[in-house]
């Protein structure tokens, strides 16, 4: 029996009781309290990217938003 790594398990949207799968990454940073060049990730969804994305821009926060490897909005 094997345990699953990180890398096997299916990424979910960040978006508070949300369980679909992530296919946008949301980098942000807090100016305040992290170096210019660190980036946290929030995990989006389809149905997510916008609110969370607009959540993190109202503060500044939100530096870029990508596709999250494997999703399929890369084959877009």
């Amino acid at each position: 029996m094997s345990t699953p790594s990180p890398a096997d398990e299916a990424l979910v949207c960040s978006a508070r009781g949300c369980r679909s799968a992530a296919v946008w990454a949301l980098k942000w940073n807090n100016p305040r309290l992290h170096d210019a060049d660190r980036r946290k990730t929030w995990l989006a969804c389809a149905e997510h990217r916008g609110s969370l994305g607009d959540f993190l821009d109202a503060r500044g926060f939100l530096r870029a938003v990508t596709p999250v490897p494997g999703s399929p909005t890369l084959d877009m």
